[in-house]
């Protein structure tokens, strides 16, 4: 009767089941490793009425199948076995203690965050080599990658329980939202300083674009009073270049000043030309922000990625001190 007991016993052992808890510190998530406590103890009985023990060894005690651990997000790196003694007010009791070492797999928040982020930071840093009149381009690059780091900020949060400390992918996208925010900041100050200096270099140009209205407006008006009624008359509409003009000017001789007045046109429009490419000018602001920008970012990512790959896993439990052996 005592063997069929056991045989079923060791049956009833091998078909348990048991719903134990992790608790985790997510500072470093997602590259983060955890200890996950599995403990057997009584709680009726002292350590002097029953005392527990691992009966193959420390080692080969708990045994891992190769394909026993299905895991989809975690590796398991290993396990450690021991003993804890735990005392209360009506006892000391003896726990057995196995710690099993999770590591996270990044590659699935890789994929649905960082390179996200940062394909919209490199987005935003395209913004620099537009040029510093196409308001509606630069507006829409930075509000459109704000907008997206926002979006994917609040979905990388859906993902992690409530914690209220800031976890390590909270501070790579926060990094991150800053410097898409500070491009949309310096095309602010780009373009705050492109309508100054409108202003301020602009007075010359001013006058230069009016009197080139008016010189043009003057032109038109006295070709077409003085060409009229000569055999020029169509030609002037086909072609109102400088030729057709002193072509007209050398058959009337009182159509010179007018030939004079059209040679001066061309060097109003060189100067008009140069206040255009004075104002076109490529902001100084952008030239350095296409350097410092994405300089800054790689650095950020290289001391990131080093920081947390290259550091050690925190798999030692804290009881594991008083382990008794």
């Amino acid at each position: 009767m005592t063997r069929r007991q056991g045989q079923q016993n060791e049956e009833a052992a091998r078909r348990l089941t048991i719903h134990a808890e992790c608790p985790m510190h997510l500072e470093d998530f997602p590259m983060d490793t955890h200890a996950c406590p599995l403990k057997f103890g009584s709680y009726a009985y002292t350590n002097n009425e029953v005392i527990y023990h691992w009966t193959k060894g420390d080692e080969d005690s708990v045994v891992i199948a190769e394909d026993g651990s299905r895991l989809n997000q975690y590796d398991l790196l290993g396990h450690d076995i021991g003993k804890e003694s735990m005392n209360s007010s009506t006892g000391e009791y003896v726990v057995m203690t196995t710690y099993f070492h999770l590591k996270r797999k990044i590659g699935y928040f890789v994929i649905q965050t960082y390179l996200p982020c940062i394909m919209t930071v490199i987005l935003s840093q395209v913004s620099f080599w537009l040029n510093r009149e196409s308001v509606p381009a630069r507006t829409v690059f930075g509000v459109t990658t704000v907008l997206t780091m926002t979006t994917l900020s609040i979905s990388a949060r859906n993902s992690l329980p409530k914690v209220a400390y800031a976890t390590a992918m909270d501070w790579f996208m926060a990094v991150c939202y800053a410097f898409v925010f500070s491009a949309l900041i310096e095309f602010a100050t780009v373009n705050y300083f492109t309508k100054r200096s409108w202003a301020w270099d602009g007075k010359k140009e001013g006058q230069e674009m009016r009197r080139r209205e008016s010189s043009s407006f003057s032109k038109k008006s006295n070709n077409t009073f003085n060409i009229v009624g000569t055999t020029y008359t169509i030609n002037v509409v086909k072609d109102p270049g400088l030729t057709t003009v002193s072509r007209s000017a050398t058959t009337a001789p009182h159509q010179h000043h007018h030939h004079h007045h059209h040679h001066k046109v061309p060097k109003m429009d060189d100067s008009y030309v140069e206040a255009i490419k004075s104002y076109n000018r490529v902001s100084k602001v952008d030239k350095i922000s296409r350097i410092i920008f994405p300089v800054l970012f790689f650095i950020f990512n290289l001391v990131y990625w080093a920081t947390y790959i290259n550091s050690k896993p925190r798999t030692i439990p804290p009881a594991k001190s008083n382990t008794q052996n």
